[in-house]
């Protein structure tokens, strides 16, 4: 049960680690075949007793180079993906910014309502954004359109773009235990970023100390 609990605290985290390393190891692999080949033909070149062997391996090498237009396509929609799992991921570590000077001033009881009502706002919001992005993945997947350049591998648009319903779907519950905690006085409010007292600790690192 602990072990389930880390995953789910962590999940974010995970997936976008994953994704990360995923398209970097795309990307590299892309990258090295289309300058593998070059080096192949100047070494073919330089040794004319081997050329043929070697001109034969240059010639693979830039066909799979050629045949990876995928490579580019996937890393796109990989990158999609870790849009929305680092949304999830800002809402969960209190990472996006949020203007709340008045709130703060306000007495605890008060900002815990404020907090409540703006926890209400954002559940709609990605509310409504959870139904329309859920109807127009099913008609995306009924038309069955073909993602570009990964259509070969059965890859469809709306098999990408489930990754919408899916992310808002997550959004909600981690302001469901937003709100939960704010209920349960275990919170005060939404847990905002404050880009200004981070700036102010960058640039005074020594008065954390004091």
């Amino acid at each position: 049960m602990q072990r389930i609990r880390y995953v789910w605290e962590h999940f974010e985290e995970g997936m976008i680690a994953l994704l990360l390393a995923a398209m970097t190891l795309i990307t590299f692999i892309y990258v090295a075949v289309n300058n593998l080949y070059t080096l192949f033909y100047s070494l073919s070149d330089r040794f004319s007793f081997v050329s043929e062997p070697l001109l034969d391996i240059g010639d693979h090498l830039m066909g799979y180079a050629q045949e990876m237009t995928w490579s580019i396509a996937l890393t796109k929609a990989l990158f999609g993906w870790l849009i929305f799992f680092g949304i999830a991921y800002g809402v969960r570590t209190a990472g996006h910014l949020g203007v709340d000077v008045l709130v703060r001033r306000a007495r605890k009881p008060v900002q815990r309502v404020l907090a409540m009502v703006a926890c209400a706002c954002c559940l709609a919001y990605a509310g409504l954004f959870l139904i329309a992005s859920l109807k127009w993945v099913s008609a995306v997947l009924t038309a069955g359109i073909g993602a570009e350049d990964l259509d070969r591998y059965g890859i469809q648009v709306g098999h990408i773009a489930l990754i919408v319903p899916f992310g808002f779907a997550l959004i909600i519950v981690r302001y469901l235990e937003i709100l939960y905690r704010i209920v349960t006085h275990r919170q005060t409010g939404l847990g905002l970023a404050d880009e200004a007292a981070e700036a102010s600790k960058l640039a005074n690192p020594g008065e954390e100390s004091h």
